[in-house]
């Protein structure tokens, strides 16, 4: 009797599971959205169309084009954008999402006295600040201390939990062993801003580990200052940059190099790093070997421009601090060598949110055109940052538009009057004019 009740048991578990699968499998999977975007103009991350229209269905554009030859689907959803400039969602170059203002908290503060809780509450607010700023991508560069932190953050905006950038993110970044921060007395040990290694061994372990741990992105940093008041210098040999970089290719991940020095930018380029951050100190003869092993710059003018004011800078009122004039040089000779530029201004440095500064400065002190950074911070970081499924307003791509007041291939500023955004099919900020 017992066995017969098993039995019994058995079947009727095995019907319920059957009815039940065979019910889940005849539910009807629901319809992508539609939706057709009536801007004023489309910039297509190449050049600016007035009078397109942009259809997206899901999470993708469907279709762009002249609005009177695009396809209205039956059932599409109309949102109306007038006088506004629909672009593809902007891509962030360097941020340090678990970083705020260094006027606000010192670096060596943030990294010591902030518990590793406050500072991902911090980030949360971050990403959701550059979101509505228009960036729905950006390259997040090392925690800063906050070990593996990123990890968690991307997987919270991937799951919907908060809203965020896409995230591509290079945890604790690598470090020369006594190459970093913070420092204090000789005889306190105290957490580090990024790992430590010294060796083949180590560089080895810690590329596997923090790829295994979710890095995108390996980052080294190539030279760095020793102390406080000392200059930057390389800080690990030719062989070991070439074992890094090699390590990390072999498991499908780009290095990106911390470089201001020559020494320490050659270096890293001759390993085969995909961008230099920063380069303060570049040269034409550095600058050409970058061009010709097709390293681009991402020269981070921003973080400068805001660290020079923290340490008293009245711009406009005092003298240009030589940090100012000398980052000018050697942005003049990057471009005139034709060195590819990464779109990115280390932001944490200063407010999340305020990631346009960059494009701004590039434009107003650099010599750049409008187009230029707009280009630039959509497709051109698209191409370098190898994220085919972004950057440009075309079909099959994914649907992460903004809308923007203005016509941002005329006027830098328009970027800052972000109306709209879209990321994913999905709207995070709506227009006025709705």
């Amino acid at each position: 009797m017992i066995l017969c009740s098993h039995v019994g048991k058995l079947v009727v578990g095995a019907a319920l599971l059957l009815h039940f699968g065979h019910a889940k499998a005849q539910t009807p999977t629901s319809t992508p959205q539609l939706i057709v975007l009536q801007p004023a103009a489309v910039f297509d991350g190449e050049a600016l169309h007035p009078g397109w229209a942009v259809l997206v269905e899901g999470e993708r554009i469907r279709a762009v084009g002249p609005a009177n030859q695009l396809p209205t689907p039956a059932g599409a959803r109309t949102v109306a954008l007038p006088g506004l400039t629909l672009l593809p969602g902007l891509i962030e170059g360097h941020s340090h999402m678990l970083l705020h203002p260094y006027n606000e908290t010192t670096w060596n503060d943030q990294v010591l006295l902030e518990s590793q809780a406050l500072r991902v509450a911090r980030a949360t607010a971050h990403a959701a600040r550059t979101l509505q700023a228009g960036f729905t991508t950006a390259r997040d560069l090392g925690t800063e201390g906050a070990d593996y932190a990123d990890v968690g953050l991307k997987q919270a905006i991937e799951q919907g939990l908060i809203p965020g950038p896409r995230l591509l993110i290079a945890t604790r970044a690598i470090v020369a062993t006594g190459c970093y921060g913070p420092k204090l007395s000789v005889d306190v040990e105290v957490p580090q801003g990024a790992q430590e290694v010294s060796g083949p061994d180590e560089i080895v372990r810690a590329v596997r580990e923090q790829i295994g741990k979710g890095a995108d992105i390996v980052k080294v940093y190539a030279d760095y200052r020793l102390s406080a008041t000392s200059p930057s210098v390389p800080t690990f040999s030719q062989d070991e940059l070439n074992l890094l970089v090699v390590t990390a290719r072999s498991l499908g991940k780009p290095v990106v190099a911390h470089a201001s020095t020559p020494e320490g930018m050659r270096r890293a380029t001759l390993a085969g790093v995909e961008t230099i951050e920063h380069g303060d100190d570049g040269t034409a003869e550095v600058f050409k070997l970058m061009r010709q092993r097709g390293v681009a710059l991402c020269p981070t003018v921003a973080a400068g421009d805001a660290i020079s004011q923290y340490r008293g800078w009245r711009k406009g009122q005092t003298p240009e601090p030589e940090r100012i004039a000398h980052k000018r040089q050697s942005m003049q000779a990057a471009r005139k060598a034709g060195v590819a530029l990464a779109i990115g201004g280390d932001v944490g440095v200063f407010a999340h949110g305020d990631n346009v500064r960059e494009l701004e400065l590039l434009v107003r002190e650099h010599g750049f055109t409008p187009l230029e950074v707009l280009r630039g911070a959509t497709s051109g970081n698209a191409k370098l940052f190898h994220l085919p499924d972004r950057g440009r307003v075309a079909p099959t791509l994914l649907a992460d538009l903004v809308a923007v007041a203005g016509d941002p291939t005329q006027d830098v500023q328009a970027l800052r009057q972000v109306q709209w955004v879209m990321k994913g099919g999905t709207i995070y900020r709506q227009a006025q004019q709705q």
